[in-house]
């Protein structure tokens, strides 16, 4: 084949590790632009390479589908999931199972989840909304939030002043048992609550995300702005990001968050804490801060 269209799923039989590649442009002039998954953007003169079409269940691709430079956008400092996996066991060499990656990345986030389980089951939940509890309920949830540092200190204050009002209580309570609980599809639970956030004075992206993620860490990803843009952008992922809450952004983060997931399966991630720790590690800015941040810990513990 010498001619090549856009959107087109292809592999370069001479480089099987740039994975499956996305065809950018029509081919023109002897030349071809295509995205690797492995190997990020590449221009190719057809004349010093085999590509070959790739269709069916071997083209899908999760990635390929919500790719950067599909859509003109310039991507910054790309690495290949290869590349970054090995930044990553620079710092935890035994991965997901390192005892430091534990200590230091998974054990206090599994402490905020139990605390949501004891406080706000969905049984006991359901009594207090019964006995119309409703500031018992905000109550519990700030517990819930203040327990973690994920959320910023400016975030978390203007949430608790959105709840002193008594209207607010009851809304916030009715929409984040409705998140966590209820039966409908999760997009209309996801809008509901975003839409409360926002009478509230607290429509940010780590509250938005922040109860799913500690209460079904196995599902739902946490929404840090910057750092899950610069863990998109590094691989090349598409996150149609706003900073206004929306769905089309949330519904994409997961979906990065499972791509990583399935990516990420000979580290055997246990849930979205691990992914989400391995999207901090990956941003060289954090990874340079981190290895300062070890560094310092062990002269404190010598």
């Amino acid at each position: 084949m010498s001619d090549y269209s856009k959107g087109m799923r292809v592999k370069n039989s001479t480089r099987p590790d740039w994975g499956l590649g996305q065809v950018l442009s029509d081919s023109a002039g002897g030349r071809v632009r295509v995205f690797f998954i492995d190997g990020g953007e590449k221009l190719l003169m057809l004349s010093h390479v085999s590509l070959v079409q790739v269709e069916g269940d071997e083209a899908r691709s999760l990635f390929l589908d919500n790719l950067v430079v599909e859509k003109s956008v310039k991507v910054k400092c790309f690495a290949s999931f290869k590349d970054t996996t090995e930044t990553f066991r620079k710092l935890f060499p035994e991965g997901f199972q390192d005892s430091y990656f534990d200590k230091w990345e998974r054990e206090y986030k599994l402490q905020g989840c139990l605390l949501l389980t004891e406080l706000l089951d969905k049984d006991d939940f359901a009594k207090l909304l019964d006995k119309k509890e409703f500031q018992e309920i905000c109550n519990r949830a700030m517990r819930v939030v203040n327990k973690l540092n994920l959320i910023f200190p400016n975030e978390k204050m203007a949430l608790k002043d959105g709840l002193k009002l008594e209207n607010n209580q009851q809304f916030f309570s009715e929409k984040l048992y409705a998140l966590l609980y209820s039966d409908d599809e999760m997009k209309s639970r996801f809008n509901g609550f975003a839409s409360c956030l926002g009478k509230l004075g607290a429509a940010k992206w780590p509250i938005v995300s922040y109860f799913q993620f500690i209460r079904y860490p196995e599902q739902y990803m946490f929404v840090k702005p910057q750092v899950t843009q610069n863990a998109a952008s590094i691989l090349g992922f598409e996150l149609n990001y706003q900073s206004e809450l929306n769905w089309q952004t949330y519904d994409s983060v997961q979906n990065f968050a499972k791509y990583l997931k399935e990516r990420l399966v000979e580290m055997n991630p246990r849930d979205m804490i691990d992914v989400q720790t391995f999207m901090w590690c990956i941003d060289p800015s954090v990874y340079k801060e981190y290895l300062d941040w070890i560094e310092k810990s062990e002269q404190k513990n010598s």
